[in-house]
C-alpha cells in the first residue's frame, strides 16, 4: 500500500508542479493545486504507512497550504477574472470606449499580421496620467531562457479581444529597441 501511494504522491507532484509552474491562468493553477492536495494526501499516507513523524506533519501543513492555494486561484482569483471579462463584455453595449482587463494584458499574445510573433509580459503606465507609455513584449526563448524583451510603444499597440495586435511590419517590429531583463527606460 505505501508503495502504491508513494507513486500516487510523486506523479501528483510532479504533475502539480508543472502545471502551477507554468502560470497559465487561474484555473490552470487552481487545478495544480488540487492535484498538490492529492500528492500532499498522499505523501501524509506514506509517512504514516512507514513511521515517518516528519513527512506526516509535512504533509498535514501542506494539504492546508494547499487547499489555500485552490481558494485563492479557483476561488477568488478566478472570480476577479471573471469580474474583468464581464465589465470588458458590458462594455461593448455601452457608449464609449471598449474596455480591457489590465491583468489579463500581462499574458497576452502580441500578433502582427495576424500572426503571433511575441507574448506581452508588463506594461508601463503614467502614475498621474494613468495612460499606457509603452508594453513589453517577450520573443522567443523557452522557459523564460534566451527570449528577448523589447518596447512597444503604446502607440504602435491596441487591445482587441483578448490580444495585442501591433501595428507595425515586421522590420519595423525587429528594430524595436531590445530591452535587458532588468532594466527598463524610464520613458
Amino acid at each position: 500500500m505505501d508503495n502504491l501511494a508513494s507513486w500516487i504522491a510523486t506523479v501528483a507532484t510532479i504533475l502539480a508542479a508543472c502545471l502551477t509552474a507554468s502560470n497559465l491562468g487561474s484555473r490552470i493553477t487552481g487545478y495544480g493545486f488540487i492535484i498538490f492536495t492529492i500528492g500532499s494526501i498522499a505523501w501524509f499516507t506514506v509517512g504514516y504507512l512507514t513511521g515517518q513523524p516528519a513527512l506526516v506533519w509535512t504533509n498535514v501543513v501542506m494539504t492546508l497550504l494547499n487547499l489555500f492555494g485552490v481558494w485563492r486561484w479557483l476561488g477568488r482569483q478566478a472570480k476577479l477574472e471573471e469580474g474583468g471579462k464581464a465589465a470588458s463584455a458590458a462594455s461593448e453595449a455601452t457608449p464609449g470606449e471598449k474596455l480591457f482587463p489590465v491583468s489579463l494584458l500581462t499574458s497576452a499574445p502580441a500578433h502582427l499580421g495576424g500572426e503571433q510573433k511575441a507574448t506581452c509580459v508588463d506594461a508601463m503606465i503614467g502614475c498621474a496620467s494613468g495612460r499606457l507609455a509603452y508594453v513589453v513584449v517577450s520573443q522567443g526563448g523557452l522557459a523564460g531562457v534566451g527570449e528577448t524583451f523589447r518596447r512597444v510603444p503604446w502607440k504602435l499597440a491596441r487591445i482587441e479581444e483578448d490580444r495585442l495586435l501591433l501595428s507595425c511590419d515586421q522590420d519595423e517590429f525587429d528594430r524595436l529597441e531590445q530591452l535587458d531583463r532588468k532594466e527598463w527606460p524610464g520613458r
